[in-house]
C-alpha cells in the first residue's frame, strides 16, 4: 500500500486542478465501506484523545495547553494522509474514464 501525503501524489488526481482533487477526494472518501471507515475514526480518536488528556493535565502544569495546541495544529499532517490511502482505490482511472 502506497502512502499518499498530498493529492497530487495520487496518479488519478494529477492532472486535475486543486478544487477538483479535493472534490474527487471527498466523493472517495464517502465511498469508504464501513470498515475503512471506522479506521480511519479510529485513527481520528487516537490523535484526538490525547488532546483532552494534556487539557486536563492543565490544573497541575500550564505547559500542556501548549502540547495540545500543537497536536492540533499537526492534526491535518496525521489524519489527511491516511484519509488520502484509504480514498485513493476508489478514485476512476483516468485512462478508463477516457475511453
Amino acid at each position: 500500500m502506497q502512502f499518499y501525503f498530498s493529492t497530487i501524489q495520487i496518479p488519478q488526481l494529477r492532472h486535475l486542478s486543486l478544487t477538483e482533487r479535493v472534490e474527487k477526494i471527498n466523493e472517495a472518501t464517502a465511498k469508504l465501506s464501513v470498515p475503512e471507515k471506522t479506521l480511519l475514526n479510529v485513527f481520528k480518536l487516537l490523535v484526538i484523545v490525547p488532546v483532552f488528556a494534556l487539557i486536563l493535565r492543565t490544573a497541575t502544569d500550564w505547559t500542556s495547553i501548549l502540547w495540545a495546541g500543537l497536536v492540533i495544529l499537526l492534526y491535518p499532517f496525521f489524519v489527511r494522509p491516511m484519509q488520502y490511502t484509504l480514498a485513493a482505490k476508489y478514485l476512476a482511472d483516468p485512462q478508463q474514464s477516457q475511453n
